[in-house]
């Protein structure tokens, strides 16, 4: 992974748009992942899904709370990826009060089939998802990888979380300074 540039694809996003007006006052927006992460120091994490509980109770919440410090280490913007629509990524941080990260909808996997972490989670009813990964990514290339042990596609895991922590990725980012 190292060295690798990200993938293009298109997220399909939803956007306030107040002109809009009534209840749901929200237009659609593609975002094109290459130019997101062109330039400038970026985190990214990716988890099996909204909702889901080490996701929910642990690993987004993290995230949330080291958000001011991942910054302070040069990074530009911290985004969460899964393999959600953007209906259910708006919902989950709207749950979690999640203010600070940029919440990702992958609704077709192509970002993570991209990255070759799509695993399938038929066994826990889930379909497609995202096996649990960080990475640090520079002017559109990965610099550093953080992916948990074990991935396969039969749930021969205990859903591992630790490597892709962002204690972690702190810690590597205060040892290899932009």
């Amino acid at each position: 992974m190292l060295g690798r540039e990200v993938p293009n694809v298109t997220l399909k996003t939803r956007v306030r748009d107040e002109s809009i007006g009534g209840d749901n006052p929200f237009r659609w927006q593609d975002v094109e992942t290459g130019p997101l992460f062109a330039s400038g120091r970026s985190v990214v994490f990716s988890l099996p899904g909204a909702f889901t509980p080490t996701c929910t109770t642990e690993q987004c919440p993290a995230y949330e709370r080291d958000y001011d410090a991942l910054l302070g280490h040069g990074v530009g913007q911290v985004y969460c990826i899964a393999v959600n629509d953007a209906f259910v990524m708006y919902q989950w941080g709207r749950k979690l009060g999640v203010s600070k990260l940029r919440l990702l909808p992958d609704g077709s996997g192509d970002f993570t089939r991209r990255m070759g972490m799509l695993i399938n989670k038929d066994h826990l009813g889930f379909g497609v998802r995202s096996w649990r990964y960080a990475m640090v990514v520079d002017d559109g290339r990965i610099v550093a990888w953080f992916e948990e042990p074990g991935i396969n596609d039969d749930g021969a895991d205990d859903d591992p979380y630790g490597e892709s922590a962002p204690d972690k990725v702190l810690a590597w980012l205060a040892a290899n300074p932009r």
